[in-house]
């Protein structure tokens, strides 16, 4: 009887999981809520980033590189997208893998010239990360928990994808510990 009622507990888990899936955009896989790794990078510019202000806030963090075909797809969907959530309760960040300023700059000044993205350029804060490819963006609540995860490309200036990125922009259910 235990083993049904752990059988039956579990399929209604699973159940209940792809329900609240089948809501989502293609692509768009709910995690675990882990914390984010924190991290601290510059910009192209020699701004200085810390990951760790933007608690309060949803979080883009887009993993990408200028070799990706993927990416090279996706990165004008993401400047689209950049300025329809600039000061706004989701905050888009882009961080670079292990690239020369040179080849970024370039990359960038092709296909999202208005794109000021961060320089992992020892690759460290990828591999605290662990995104199992690339392009790879986590959602990261106001609270600094990974609540979705996005692998390979998508066109984010989808209606879709818009209306997901303005439930995270609009949901004030999540509270931050001060």
């Amino acid at each position: 009887m235990k083993i049904l009622s752990g059988v039956l507990i579990s399929l209604l888990i699973l159940m209940n999981q792809a329900l609240a899936n089948s809501n989502l955009p293609k692509g768009i896989i709910i995690q675990d809520g882990r914390t984010a790794a924190s991290f601290k990078l510059q910009d192209i510019d020699g701004e200085a980033y810390d990951f760790a202000e933007s608690k309060g806030k949803w979080v883009f963090v887009h993993f990408w590189a200028t070799w990706c075909g993927p990416c090279r797809k996706e990165i004008p969907t993401i400047q689209d997208i950049v300025k329809k959530f600039e000061n706004s309760n989701l905050e888009i960040v882009i961080i670079n893998t292990a690239e020369s300023e040179d080849a970024v700059f370039n990359f960038l000044g092709l296909l999202a010239p208005d794109i000021n993205p961060l320089m992992d350029t020892d690759g460290l804060v990828t591999e605290k990360w662990q995104p199992r490819g690339l392009p790879a963006t986590y959602f990261v609540d106001p609270a600094g928990k990974i609540r979705y995860l996005a692998l390979g490309g998508r066109p984010w200036n989808k209606d879709v994808y818009l209306e997901f990125l303005n439930s995270l922009k609009n949901d004030k259910s999540y509270k931050v510990k001060k």
